[in-house]
């Protein structure tokens, strides 16, 4: 029987599937097959051979291909997703075939007529956490490709992919990104609306004589109807693919480049701490939701020169540019960091930062973190600003950001949840809008905001369904996911949701929040302070800081240090005070330490900020705790904790047991 030996060679992988297949089979099982076996026939096999590519093999609902040059790869990838915009137009959206792609360069084994190793597994990951239409490719993949070809690629970060140890650096080409792509040897192709308009004043024009209308009037970028539809049905934003050398580039919303930090100590090895925050923060805003950075390959090129923000802005086609400086003095690390508006070179937020250079690396991750966090309450707020009268669904997505950058209360969520369905009526396939609205419904739970828990409960899980199934790779759906298995009392299913986040983002507050109370829910008490102390040290001012004092108020009263407790519990009530669980903790640690008045003011108020009677009595407090194997109060160990705390003091403050 004959043998193969297996080999290595150096390959640029392509791995791409229909969205939703197992779906569309179930609904047309005869048409789904026949349309993708068209789509195979007539545009993905031969793209790949025009390309110089070969099929290793078909996967029932996808492709798996390998390229000599990873150049090759890419540009077969975008013409795939570019035709793909064209085809099924005469079916309803949610019964068109689009493909996820992935493309990566590795090592592979070659055995037979068929690759395995990492580099076939990155590939397969790329493809999974790609949008559908769109493109994700490897940093390996980013860096040969350079500037060989047009495709304004979005750096997605480091993501943790699942069966590979280390971080992979993902670019994501999206879906309106794609379909703007240039064929070779074609013009542009305007959108399907984008060409009824078209037709439509074509037709105007005949009747009425105007021969002559400038065919530019049309594909001006300046407010024309179809960058209109593209921002509302696609909320992450990317760069223009081509621009026309006499044309200015049109700055994205949340577009930002970060110029390099100014050395401005005596020390020149202070250079490398002043680059280091400059590229720490260029990827830290890259991770954030619907932003737009300017790569540190392109923000170096202004180092050591004068800095004009207006210049910058035309130039790399953003809104926004930060600039600092970093300075030695002695044992000490100043940092300046500020944010400008490019077109108005007004200057927006600007914040100093003064560290001990003990742990430089620690300084640096600290400073970086703290400058990403603000900024995005900052730039959300700008955003606001620039609204214009006739808003999109991500206009109305930063007004519900911009509504909870304010303490939670019940008029705040409610005002953002109805931004958020706003957003939804004007686009009800947005993930963003969609992951929101649940996030917001979900903390009216959290917070005992909501007159109807169990209405709000189950519109977020229907909402976070929808958004999953689009868009699994999203960090923001798996917040909320954890956020619906702590309310349902799992919290040892919420943690990896929150860990994914992480992941991800290391400066999501919300997701260190919600881990540290996972932990405690689960015995692992130990690891809460830290996290907690984690959270206030990267966002002091955070909105719901007030929630942050709540939980060290809280781990506080578990381990008996009442002062602590209450110190912290009094700052929390500072800076929210109408958070009703908080204030009735206060009424218990007031009371253990003898002070009845003030726990029993403390009691009364609970009770008026909280929309039912869980308050009345202990039974019905300790029986409030969503069905779970641990139920509201965690595991028998930390339940423990509770009766001879909070529930002690709850007695004394003069609740009944029954």
């Amino acid at each position: 029987m004959p043998t193969t030996t297996a080999t290595r060679r150096l390959a640029a992988i392509l791995a791409a599937d229909v969205v939703g297949y197992s779906r569309l089979m179930g609904a047309d099982e005869e048409g789904t097959h026949g349309r993708l076996k068209a789509h195979l026939g007539e545009l993905v096999d031969p793209k790949i051979r025009e390309h110089h590519g070969r099929i290793v093999k078909t996967t029932g609902d996808g492709v798996l291909a390998e390229f000599a040059s990873v150049v090759d790869a890419v540009r077969c990838a975008g013409e795939i997703q570019r035709a793909m915009a064209d085809r099924d137009l005469d079916l309803a959206e949610e019964r068109r075939l689009r493909f996820r792609i992935g493309v990566n360069l590795g090592d592979v084994i070659a055995d037979g007529d068929d690759i395995y190793g990492d580099g076939v597994n990155i590939a397969a990951r790329l493809e999974g956490l790609a949008a559908p239409g769109s493109i994700c490719v490897s940093g390996t993949v980013r860096d040969h490709i350079g500037d060989r070809l047009p495709y304004a690629f979005e750096d997605m970060g480091e993501q943790s992919v699942k069966n590979i140890t280390r971080p992979v650096r993902v670019y994501a080409l999206r879906p309106d990104g794609a379909a703007s792509l240039l064929a070779p040897g074609l013009p542009a192709r305007p959108s399907r609306r984008y060409r009824t308009i078209i037709g439509t004043v074509a037709l105007v024009i005949a009747c009425v004589g105007w021969w002559f209308w400038p065919a530019a009037t049309f594909f001006s970028r300046a407010g024309k109807p179809a960058e209109q539809a593209t921002a509302a049905s696609t909320p992450m934003l990317t760069a223009p693919a081509v621009a026309s050398i006499s044309e200015p580039l049109v700055a994205p919303r949340l577009s930002i480049v970060v110029l390099p930090f100014a050395n401005l100590s005596n020390d020149p090895d202070q250079q490398y701490f002043a680059d280091g925050i400059t590229e720490d923060l260029t990827t830290d805003l890259s991770r954030l939701a619907n932003m737009f950075v300017i790569s540190r390959n392109s923000a170096f090129t202004y180092k050591d020169k004068p800095v004009n923000a207006k210049q910058i802005g035309r130039e790399l086609g953003v809104r926004y540019v930060l600039e600092g400086s970093v300075q030695r003095l002695g044992n000490q690390i100043r940092v300046n960091a500020q944010l400008i508006d490019a077109e108005t070179d007004a200057h927006l937020w600007a914040e100093r930062f003064d560290r001990d250079v003990a742990d430089l690396l620690a300084v640096q991750n600290e400073i970086t973190g703290r400058i990403a966090i603000t900024l995005n309450y900052a730039l959300i707020r700008a955003e606001v600003a620039r609204a214009t009268a006739n808003p999109d669904a991500l206009d109305y997505i930063f007004r519900g950001r911009a509504v909870l950058s304010k303490p939670q209360s019940r008029d705040n969520l409610a005002e953002a949840i109805s931004l958020f369905e706003y957003a939804m009526e004007l686009d009800p396939r947005s993930v963003e809008a969609q992951s929101r609205l649940a996030s917001a419904l979900t903390s009216r739970v959290l917070n005992e905001m909501s007159d109807s828990p169990a209405v709000d409960i189950a519109r977020a899980e229907e909402l976070i369904g929808q958004a999953l199934a689009a868009s699994p790779g999203k960090p923001l759906t798996h917040y909320v996911k954890g956020l619906l298995m702590r309310i349902q009392g799992r919290p040892e299913e919420a943690i990896p949701e929150f860990e994914t986040v992480l992941a991800s983002d290391r400066n999501a507050t919300g997701a260190i929040f919600q881990l540290g109370w996972c932990k405690m829910m689960t015995g692992s008490i130990d690891e809460v302070i830290p996290l907690a102390e984690q959270g206030i040290r990267l966002s002091p001012r955070d909105p719901s800081i007030a929630n942050w004092y709540w939980r060290m108020g809280w781990m506080n009263l578990l381990q008996s240090d009442n002062d602590d407790a209450i110190r912290w519990l009094e700052k929390g009530r500072s800076a929210n005070p109408r958070l009703a669980g908080l204030r009735a903790m206060l009424a218990a640690a007031y009371a253990l330490e003898g002070e009845t008045e003030r726990a029993a003011a403390e009691l009364a108020e609970a009770r008026r900020l909280s929309r039912d009677d869980r308050y009345s009595n202990l039974a019905h407090l300790k029986a409030i705790g969503y069905a779970g194997s641990h139920g509201y109060w965690g595991v028998p160990k930390v339940r423990t904790l509770f009766e001879a705390t909070y529930f002690a003091g709850l007695r004394k403050a003069g609740v009944p047991e029954e």
